[in-house]
Order: structure tokens, then C-alpha cells, then sequence
């Protein structure tokens, strides 16, 4: 399939589930597990070049985009543009950062704002919006939200009562990864409760193995997958109900419902005979990069590992993702109940001008033009809840899992709860006192407490 000419309007993809993108010679990824994916041919995707006539002649023009999304996971969000810029002549310059959290405030502080971020924390968007430095959208990319995502996800982009921000990407996190042979060589069973999983990981300890390895190392990050463990432990012990409470700041930060549920992370995450897996002791989570922290599962030396469905991304080249690879994965399992609550992320595309090449690129990252070219030029990791995307499109039966779960109306979703507090709490003193937790052995009580007495008062 060949691209058409700049700005002649072909309609490949018409924006119908129905007509699935083709690669020219080559499906989306060669590779069901390894280290990201890619095409060498994303250009040959067709996308609707008439979106952009609005914009005017755009050729030449260069966006800038900035995001935590680095190597591997970076790549395939650079193919993903080659079919916008043969529509529009637009370059689109990608810059990705460990610090971007951190770097995205100075450098919207001192003047130096990228064209465009994607921002993981619909709380920092939030701050970023009500100091001035966020522009909101064209009409096209609104319109977009209201026809492709469920109404939650515009009110995640939305800033007291104005909407800034499209989702993009989107990830389930509520997951385990394990090595499927190991099990089945030991004789063990995935578990479906969670009182299973404790016996399980039990069961492991007394054969002289750690069944658990963590990790939660990310430079002026470190912190964040900690954050996650608690959301969904939370969602387990006391139900979304007090889940969106807490994060709303409706009840207090350390309501005993809150310590309950970090203590139950404790019972796995602090306990030395559960961990840390082939890294050492409970202390030693705090240091170790979540990127590595599942690495230990493919050496032998650890049994299971709790991260998202992008984790997929970070195991070494050649791993294979899938129930007969060398690594799969089973959902958290709920504590109480049958059916296990799914907790998850997502990134939201904030603008800094309102330049026609900006807001061109903003339209463009909104369709589902761009879901469906982004899945054949992403190997395994990554998934929308863009309902325009394609499932079958997807290289990895994880991310087919997460995308059916975003785009069934029955299932019981909650954002990322840091995600969604005040930027100084969820993507920073929250942080800070879970990463003392593990490397101070800070008390449960005193941690929470202490991010409490941290909320801002407005």
C-alpha cells in the first residue's frame, strides 16, 4: 500500500473498525515478546489527509513532542508519525525523558515549553492548566474524544470544566507476570484469589526460592510503581468507592481503610522471605530499576512479578511474551469477590501554543487513524482506549486483553489514583515517602501521615 500525496485526502481507514490497516511487507512486529516492536515501513500506511487541510499548507513546519516514553517504547511512537508527516510535510521532533515529570515544569517555567507533552498525570496536567502554560485543543480533537473514548476519559483531560488534553495511549496495570514453564515444571497453579497468591508465594518461600521481585528505581521518579501496588491492593481491600474517595481527598490521606490496604502490600513487599528475588532484601526495592525488577524471573531466581501490560516493552530482546513463552502473565486476584477491579494509566496530549502545525498534530494523535497505525508499529506493550482501535491489530494477547477491557462497558475501571491527585502529591511526596517505606522502613502509619500533612490546602 503506498501513501497518497500530501494533503489529496485518502480515506484508507475511514475510521471504521472493519477496515484493518495493512503493512507493506510486514505485519506489526515480528516478535511476540522482546523489547518493543516497530515496522521499517510505517510510511506506508494510509490515513484521511482531509482532517488537515484546515491547517493550511504546513510544509516544512516541525512540532516538538515531549514525554516520559523512552527506549524501547519510544520508536514505535516515532514510526507512528511518518504517515502525518507524508499528509502534512509536518517533522515531528521526539524527545523522551526518565526526568520528565520533573523537567517538563522547569522547562515550562523558564520559557523552553515543547510543542506538545504527554502528560501521564491528569493531576500535573491539572497544574500545568491553572498556571497558564496549557492551550486548549481545536474543535476536531474534542469531537474526536466524544466519538472514540468512554466520557471518564475526556473528564481526565478536562480542567475545571474546560477540556485540554485527548488521551493516547493507555495501559492495564493490574497485572502478574510469572514464567509459565517454571510453574508447570513445579507443579503450581495460577492463582484466581488472592488468598491463592499468598499461599502460593508461601509455598515458594518454604522451597528456599523468593517468590517476589519488585523494583521501583526511576531516577527523579523513583517511587511510582510503589503508588501502583497500593491503587490496586486499595481497590481490592475497600472497593472503588473509598478508592475514589481517597483520591479526591474526600476521606484523609491515612484513613485506617488506606493502612490497611498498604499494610497488605507490606505482607508481600516487606516481607524478607518473599523478597526481593534474585536482587536482595525488601530494602533493596528502592534501588533496583523497575525496568530489570522482572528480570530475575527469566534467571530463576524470583517466581512473580506485579507491573503493568507495558512491562512487555522492557523484557530483554528475544523474550517470548505468551502462555507457552518464556514469560506471561495472570490478573491481580481480588480480595474479596469474583471479579477483580482493573486499574490503569494512560497519557494525555497537552499543547503549549496554538500554532496550525501544534494543533494539526494534536488532531491527528485524537483519531483512531492514529490507534490503528500506532498498533502495527508497536510490537508488544502497548494499547488504547480509543474504541476505534482494532483489537486483532495488536501484536501480544496481553495488550488484546487490556484493550477488550477498556472498551467493555461492564468492567470496573479506575485510573491510576496518583495519576489523578494534586501533582505535588501523586507525582511527588507520594513518591518520596514510599520509597522510605522500603529503604528507611519508614512506619505505614508515619509514611501516610506524613503525605496527608502534604496536601495542598486549595
Amino acid at each position: 500500500m503506498t501513501m497518497r500525496s500530501r494533503g489529496r485526502g485518502t480515506a484508507a481507514l475511514a475510521g471504521s473498525l472493519g477496515l484493518a490497516l495493512v503493512l507493506a511487507g510486514c505485519g506489526g512486529g515480528d516478535d511476540e515478546g522482546g523489547s518493543g516492536g516497530g515496522t521499517e515501513d510505517a510510511a506506508a500506511l494510509e490515513i484521511d489527509c482531509a482532517p488537515y487541510e484546515e491547517f493550511g499548507d504546513l510544509e516544512g513546519e516541525t512540532v516538538s513532542v515531549y514525554s516520559s516514553i523512552v527506549d524501547p517504547e519510544d520508536q514505535p511512537h516515532i514510526d507512528s508519525y511518518e504517515p502525518f508527516t507524508e499528509c502534512t510535510g509536518i517533522e515531528v521532533e521526539y524527545e523522551g525523558s526518565r526526568e520528565f515529570e520533573a523537567q517538563l515544569i522547569v522547562r515550562t517555567q523558564s520559557g523552553n515549553a515543547p510543542d506538545l507533552a504527554f502528560v501521564p498525570q491528569p493531576g500535573l496536567l491539572a497544574n500545568l492548566v491553572r498556571a497558564g502554560d496549557v492551550v486548549a485543543p481545536p474543535a476536531q480533537v474534542e469531537a474526536n474524544v466524544d466519538e472514540f473514548w468512554d466520557e471518564s476519559w475526556k473528564q481526565y483531560g478536562t480542567v475545571d470544566g474546560t477540556f485540554y488534553a485527548a488521551p493516547l495511549g493507555a495501559n492495564a496495570k493490574s497485572f502478574v507476570w510469572y514464567s509459565p514453564a517454571a510453574f508447570e515444571d513445579a507443579g503450581y497453579e495460577v492463582p484466581e484469589t488472592w488468598d491463592d497468591m499468598i499461599a502460593l508465594s508461601e509455598e515458594i518461600a518454604e522451597s528456599g526460592a523468593k517468590p517476589w521481585c519488585a523494583g521501583i528505581g526511576s531516577g527523579e521518579a523513583t517511587g511510582w510503581p510503589a503508588t501502583d501496588w497500593l491503587e490496586d491492593v486499595l481497590l481490592r481491600t475497600a472497593g472503588p468507592d473509598v478508592y475514589d474517595q481517597w483520591v479526591t481527598h474526600q476521606i484523609p490521606f491515612n484513613d485506617p481503610q488506606v493502612v490497611e490496604a498498604l499494610d497488605t502490600v507490606g505482607e508481600i513487599l516487606k516481607n524478607d522471605d518473599f523478597v526481593n528475588g534474585g536482587l536482595g532484601d525488601s530494602r533493596s526495592i528502592a534501588s533496583t530499576e523497575w525496568t530489570d525488577a522482572g528480570n530475575p524471573i527469566l534467571e530463576g531466581s524470583c517466581w512473580m512479578h506485579r507491573a503493568a501490560s507495558f512491562y512487555q516493552a522492557n523484557w530483554p530482546e528475544g523474550t517470548e511474551v505468551g502462555e507457552d513463552g518464556d514469560v506471561f502473565a495472570f490478573p491481580l486476584p481480588p480480595i474479596e469477590g469474583d471479579a477483580a477491579p482493573v486499574l490503569g494509566g494512560g497519557e494525555f496530549v497537552a499543547a503549549f501554543n496554538d500554532d496550525p502545525a501544534t494543533q494539526a498534530l494534536q488532531v491527528y494523535l485524537s483519531t483512531d487513524d492514529w490507534a490503528n497505525v500506532k498498533a502495527q508499529t508497536s510490537g508488544p506493550g502497548w494499547v488504547s482506549a480509543n474504541t476505534g482501535l482494532d483489537p486483532e491489530l495488536l501484536d501480544s494477547p496481553i495488550d488484546r486483553l487490556s484493550a477488550e477491557l477498556f472498551q467493555n462497558p461492564e468492567s470496573v475501571f479506575r485510573f491510576d489514583g496518583s495519576d489523578l491527585m494534586p501533582g505535588e502529591i501523586g507525582a511527588g511526596r507520594l513518591w518520596t515517602e514510599l520509597t522510605n517505606w522500603f529503604a528507611e522502613n519508614k512506619p505505614t502509619q508515619q509514611v501516610l501521615t506524613d503525605v496527608e500533612n502534604a496536601w495542598p490546602a486549595s
